[in-house]
């Protein structure tokens, strides 16, 4: 049975679907989407996204897309590991400001479901880390932002990796959040 753990952000989500092996090898259903109704989660996915960040210490984020194009996330390792995170970016949100962080891996199997209304990134823990991501919305330039991955005034406690960060020149450049004017609303 899958399980859905709700962190300090209930809207974040951490999903483990379940896991079946024998000598073979092992067999799982890695998104059900009869699970999440059952736990009142109704998304309807679009696409699935894939990323290889070969060196360790990849940094991809802190991402979103804006209205009308916003995107629900659901986040899996395919090998290796990350430490993810979510941002509320919702303005009148009580968790405004305020992150999940989650070590996904490979091996643990587990997911992150990161809902419109937050940014969204991640740091590579191992070489060759491979992500793959379901969104509800399609990709859109026009609509892309993106917020400072290590701005201080987040509080992210990122691993230690023992190397220099890799970014791209786009999130190098990234504002930080006290010059961020969010375009999503808290409803509640």
């Amino acid at each position: 049975m899958t399980q859905f753990v709700r962190h300090a952000i209930p809207d974040v989500i951490e999903v483990t679907p379940p896991k079946y092996g024998d000598n073979r090898g092992f067999f799982s259903e890695v998104f059900k989407q009869s699970a999440f109704e059952a736990e009142g989660i109704r998304i309807d996915w679009i696409q699935d996204n894939q990323s290889l960040s070969a060196p360790v210490g990849t940094v991809r984020g802190l991402h979103f897309q804006a209205p009308p194009v916003a995107q629900d996330k659901l986040v899996r390792v395919l090998r290796g590991a990350v430490y993810d995170v979510a941002l509320d970016i919702r303005k009148g949100s009580p968790t405004y400001g305020q992150h999940v962080g989650v070590t996904l891996s490979a091996e643990k199997w587990n997911q992150l479901l990161v809902p419109v209304g937050f940014a969204h990134c991640f740091m590579t823990l191992e070489p060759d880390t491979e992500v793959l991501y379901k969104v509800s919305g399609p990709y859109s330039k026009e609509h892309e932002g993106a917020i400072r991955w290590n701005d201080p005034a987040l509080g992210i406690h990122w691993p230690d990796v023992g190397v220099e960060p890799t970014l791209s020149e786009k999130d190098l450049e990234a504002p930080l959040f006290a010059d961020f004017d969010t375009p999503f609303t808290y409803e509640g």
